[in-house]
């Protein structure tokens, strides 16, 4: 069942059985919408970590911890140093040129999103930040099901010196006006063999962030059915509209990251910051959701999810106040908006979203 289906029959039990903190699986198949329904407008399977829009949102339910999913063709979680790769895709985008710090800029670019982007990928893992922290208590190679990691398992990766692994601003074509999922996968395997990462071994701990220009849909984002900002998948998932992407290079992690800012407010506009300077606030809250969800569910779902589907971006994603509230961290590059993350060893094991967490390896 979507994960989404399985969040909204959550939303729908009632405050009692919240209150209770007890979800019952029956209940929880027993009010899903009916596939391709008026209630299926998020609710597209490979959609995994969806951020949904501000309005659409479901709320964190917070009441069971993230699990392991047995892994798919082994692989579980980014158990090396996470590299991302951003791709700007389509001639859209503009001319390239470079800034004072060395990022890749764009003239069709109107709130400046691509440095953005470079900066905060490039600060991840340096001056001892601990959001990535909360991500390396999770690793691979555990039984399915289980709720922790023991000691010497293959643990998520720590991003040392900076996750950011490349830069391409692939404006040889136009982006397609409404991108399927295959066409966005198939981008993503373009960039691989671009990069020449050309081996399964080569992408092991790759994602590749594929950006689509101001103006276009991608699988319908900012379209009335369509409420979401992003969500990530893999090329051999054959649910994906327009189905599996043929990928030479082995199974690749990608993302599909639209122009956030179209949406405004409903895609973190000003969520944290306000003014002027909280205009791209969505821009590193929406991909830092889509990459911590990337490096603890690579291949989804044989990663981290918990009974109703949600990820560890999922369980978090909005909150405004309080614990596990949306914040600026502060990185070697700047300071930059992310959202916390699901905890599974926050409050003596009950779990809970953080913002920081020390390295676990």
């Amino acid at each position: 069942m979507p994960r989404r289906w399985r969040a909204r029959a959550l939303a729908s039990l009632g405050a009692s059985v919240l209150a209770a903190g007890l979800i019952p699986v029956a209940a929880q198949a027993a009010t899903a919408p009916v596939p391709g329904g008026p209630g299926d407008a998020l609710d597209h399977p490979y959609r995994h970590g969806v951020v949904q829009t501000l309005g659409a949102s479901v709320p964190n339910l917070g009441v069971n911890n993230l699990q392991y999913g047995g892994g798919t063709g082994g692989v579980g979680v980014t158990t090396g140093a996470p590299k991302v790769y951003l791709v700007f895709w389509g001639s859209q985008w503009g001319t390239p040129g470079t800034d004072a710090k060395g990022n890749t800029t764009l003239s069709g670019d109107p709130q400046g999103t691509a440095p953005i982007l470079q900066g905060f990928f490039k600060g991840l893992g340096t001056g001892s930040e601990t959001w990535s922290g909360v991500m390396t208590q999770y690793c691979q190679g555990v039984t399915q099901g289980s709720t922790t990691c023991p000691a010497g398992s293959a643990h998520v990766g720590y991003p040392t010196g900076g996750a950011l692994a490349g830069v391409w601003a692939d404006t040889s074509a136009a982006a397609p006006a409404q991108a399927t999922g295959n066409q966005i996968g198939a981008e993503a395997v373009r960039a691989a063999g671009h990069f020449g990462n050309t081996t399964a071994a080569s992408n092991r701990n790759v994602q590749y962030v594929v950006l689509s220009p101001t103006g276009t849909k991608p699988d319908g984002f900012n379209t009335p059915t369509s409420q979401f900002c992003a969500w990530h998948d893999y090329t051999g998932d054959a649910t994906l509209s327009g189905g599996a992407v043929s990928s030479p290079y082995g199974p690749l992690a990608f993302t599909n990251e639209p122009y956030v800012t179209d949406m405004g407010s409903s895609c973190g506009a000003n969520f944290v910051n306000s003014g002027p300077g909280g205009v791209t606030d969505g821009v590193t809250i929406v991909e830092g959701h889509e990459y911590a969800e990337t490096i603890t569910d690579q291949f989804p779902a044989g990663g981290w999810t918990d009974l109703t589907g949600y990820e560890n971006g999922d369980k978090c994603a909005w909150i405004s106040s309080g614990q596990g509230a949306s914040a600026n961290i502060t990185l070697s590059t700047g300071s930059y908006p992310v959202q916390s993350t699901w905890s599974n060893d926050f409050n003596s094991g009950q779990g809970g979203c953080e913002i920081g967490h020390a390295t676990v390896s």
